[in-house]
């Protein structure tokens, strides 16, 4: 085999989110973008805010000699004295500026860290359904995934949690907003998992992390809040995307927050750090991290997000689809009204409609819809998804 096993398995296991957008493609070029209605990928439709793009203006006419030179790895310093100014105020805990690693997207953070912490064999829990690129972030740098299922409601099931923990446990991974359920954890429960975490610790005398990653965390419905993890639990890891938040999705520009009270911080800021250079990312955009500093705050109307959720849930309701009803992202998860769900996300296909299955996600008999799409496809996809579900039951 020309290249390596362990990407050929990785290809085979994301093909199914790769599947989707090239059939969307295909489908696009014979029937014309208007008339398919793309729900595969999360990519946002919505442009960043105009208070962001004016400062992206500013910061690209800026000729000061030096601002395209080599920068320390883990970012400029005055953005991450920001950053962190905007974390202590947000998480209600002290982040000093060292502990802030500016980092190429959420995906660059996690990729770091696990390249800093996992030694061969060390584990990482994961929540099921989960984002299946975290498969390849853990084994990428010689850990063990570990799969727990959560609840009907995709809520946290702490007695699945506890029998996922052991001996070679190095972190737990959580997501919320999540993708692909949009379900918003309560932070009762989190304090649940966080004393779970503790007493492991103490059982298995080895530090057990704690990962948010959430580069969804500006766009909550409902009078939802996001809990902050650095509070919560004293061995945990931040990882942030401007992606979803600021529309920046191709611009690759994010954060790791390290907790001033974890056991080794400044061990793993410096590990962290020398990571970036290892796997090659140097440094995050240095455009992009002067741009965002002063936008710690700046998001995209979530409001927007939560029409859009409604617009869909509407249209699965009068199909008779189930449904838990996402409190954030721009994700829904519904069941497929027959269990095989790559039989109906073929069906779907064939009334030009394009959802993900489940099983790509680590939970078959579902489908994911990323519903960030303009309003009148959300409209127009209505009649597609009726005739699918009909048709299905047949």
């Amino acid at each position: 085999m020309t290249i390596s096993r362990a990407i050929g398995d990785a290809m085979q296991k994301s093909s199914w989110i790769r599947k989707m957008f090239e059939e969307g493609l295909m489908l696009k070029r014979e029937h014309g973008e208007d008339a398919v209605h793309d729900f595969s990928l999360g990519n946002p439709e919505i442009e960043p805010p105009e208070e962001f793009l004016k400062t992206l203006e500013e910061c690209a006419s800026d000729r000061s000699p030096g601002l395209h030179r080599y920068m320390p790895n883990a970012g400029y310093q005055w953005v991450r004295e920001k950053i962190a100014a905007a974390k202590s105020r947000e998480s209600g805990v002290k982040v000093p500026w060292e502990n802030v690693i500016m980092t190429v997207g959420a995906g660059g953070a996690l990729n770091v860290f696990f390249k800093a912490v996992c030694d061969p064999g060390d584990e990482v829990v994961i929540l099921a359904p989960y984002f299946v690129e975290y498969l390849f972030y853990v084994t990428n740098h010689g850990g063990v995934v570990k799969v727990c299922e959560t609840n009907e409601d995709f809520s946290i099931n702490l007695g699945n949690l506890e029998k996922c923990i052991g001996p070679r446990t190095k972190a737990v991974m959580l997501n919320t907003p999540n993708n692909p359920t949009g379900v918003v954890y309560r932070e009762e429960v989190l304090h649940e998992v966080a004393a779970l975490l503790a007493k492991k610790e103490k059982e298995y005398k080895r530090d057990i992390y704690l990962i948010s990653d959430e580069p969804y965390k500006r766009i909550i419905f409902d009078g939802e809040k996001h809990p902050q993890f650095l509070k919560i639990y004293h061995n945990a890891v931040v990882a942030h995307s401007h992606s979803k938040d600021l529309g920046l999705p191709g611009e690759r520009i994010g954060t790791l927050v390290i907790s001033p009270n974890c056991t080794h911080a400044h061990d793993i800021v410096g590990a962290t750090t020398f990571a970036i250079r290892v796997l090659g990312f140097v440094n995050a955009p240095g455009l992009f991290q002067r741009a965002v500093a002063d936008h710690q705050k700046t998001a995209i109307d979530p409001l927007i997000y939560r029409k859009k959720r409604d617009l869909i849930c509407s249209i699965f309701d009068e199909a008779g689809i189930e449904y838990v009803k996402p409190k954030g992202a721009f994700y829904i998860f519904p069941k497929s009204p027959i269990p095989d769900d790559i039989a109906f996300v073929k069906i779907l296909l064939k009334h030009l409609v394009l959802a993900v299955p489940g099983s790509g996600f680590g939970r078959a008999g579902y489908l994911r819809f990323a519903y960030c799409v303009s309003d009148s496809h959300i409209h127009a996809a209505a009649a597609g998804i009726k005739k699918s579900v009909k048709e299905a039951k047949r």
